[in-house]
Parts: structure tokens; sequence; C-alpha cells
């Protein structure tokens, strides 16, 4: 993604205006650790806990960070991931491109589960999938240029695309023997993804009760939006 590092840069502005320099961060569906290592990076003092369910991920997480860091494995698809997790209040609560894999339903209870994670004045953060409803003819325009981009990189060899990372993980001698563990988790999945418009997710977020809503950044297609509690 070529705007991926601006959009972390935008919620970790987010973080510091809420929380200084030492926030503690919850990453939700956390992955390899993306935004707990930027986290970190940005604020030494900071802690983060990580939740994910990919076992090959979370191995990765657990790899890169150090112990400021709590890796929590945890289906998000039920209230139950709630009971794995530290005990909070967090600053924080950032995810970017991930819950587009929930259904819209499941997504909208999230978003109440999050806002009681959160201290008073904390911040939620989602940066996903999350088109602009009023410029489809410009979004459409904005997204074929984004992906021509990453296209161009992925010709290079510059990055991997997300089919060749997974290629390349079957073959680690390590990561390997876990991709049929993965397989196994998502077995049961459907992976039919959930492309609200960002409306949908300003209206779920009020709906969850957060006292100040909007959205923090937005690029073609994409965007964060923030909800405070």
């Amino acid at each position: 993604m070529p705007d991926r590092e601006e959009r972390f840069a935008a919620m970790l502005n987010a973080v510091e205006a809420v929380g200084g320099s030492a926030p503690r961060v919850l990453d939700l569906a956390g992955g390899t650790g993306s935004i707990s290592l930027r986290t970190l990076r940005r604020f030494p003092a900071g802690a983060t806990t990580l939740v994910d369910v990919d076992p090959v991920l979370l191995t990765i997480a657990r790899g890169s960070l150090d112990d400021r860091t709590t890796v929590v494995g945890a289906n998000l698809r039920t209230p139950d991931w709630l009971a794995a997790l530290p005990e909070g209040p967090y600053d924080a609560v950032l995810t970017a491109t991930a819950l587009h894999w929930l259904p819209a339903d499941r997504v909208a209870t999230l978003y109440a589960e999050v806002r009681e994670l959160l201290r008073p004045g904390g911040v939620f953060v989602n940066a996903d999938h999350m088109p602009d409803e009023g410029m489809p003819g410009l979004t459409e325009k904005l997204e074929d240029l984004a992906r021509s981009r990453r296209e161009a990189r992925y010709a290079a060899g510059a990055v991997l695309s997300w089919e060749a990372w997974w290629d390349h993980v079957a073959k680690d001698p390590t990561l390997g023997p876990l991709v049929e563990r993965r397989n196994a988790v998502f077995a049961d999945r459907d992976h039919t993804e959930s492309t609200a418009p960002v409306g949908w997710h300003l209206d779920a977020l009020r709906a969850a009760g957060y006292a100040e809503v909007g959205v923090l950044w937005r690029a073609a297609d994409d965007a964060a939006v923030a909800g405070v509690r």
C-alpha cells in the first residue's frame, strides 16, 4: 500500500494527542505487529497489547516485539476475546485493514465492545476499506491509481504481493508448519469482505456510544474513522 505509512502516522498522531508520550495501546487484529512496532518506536515508554487469531502472524509478532507488548491469541468473532485481554483501560485501540473480514453486524457490536475498553477520553481508530459514497467516480479513479502503483512495485520486486508473501511463508521451516494450523482456524469462515461505506462506520460508532466520531484520514477507497469515548 503506497499510503501505508501515512495512515499509521495519522493514527499515532491521535494516540499522542490523547495519550501523551507513554500511551497504553490495544493493537486489534494486529497480525505481525506492524502497528505495535511503530507505536513503540514512536513512544518508547508506551506499552501495547496485540490481539489476533492467526497462528502464523502471532508467531511473527512474538518474534518481532519485545516485553513492552503482550501478545494474545483470541477470536474477535465472539465476545469471548475480551476475557483474554490484560486488565484495561487503554488510551487507544487501533486496527488497520483487518475488520473488513468480519460481518458488518459483528463489526458494529465490536465497536461497542471496544468502547468499554477505553478510558474516558480514549480514542478508537479503524483504518480499512471504506469507500466514500459521496465521491464514487473520483474514488474509483484514485483506487485505480493506487492499484497501478502497487502492481508496479510487485513487478519491480520491491515488495511481495499478498499471495506471494504467503507462498514465501509456506516454504519457511518455522512458519510453514503453522500454515496448516492457520487453514484449520479459517476453514469454516465466510471470507466475503465487508466494505461498508464510511458513513456506515460513522453511524455505527455513534450507535455504540462514542462521544465524538469522525474521519481521521482518507485515501482512495480507504479511510480511518475515529471514535472518542
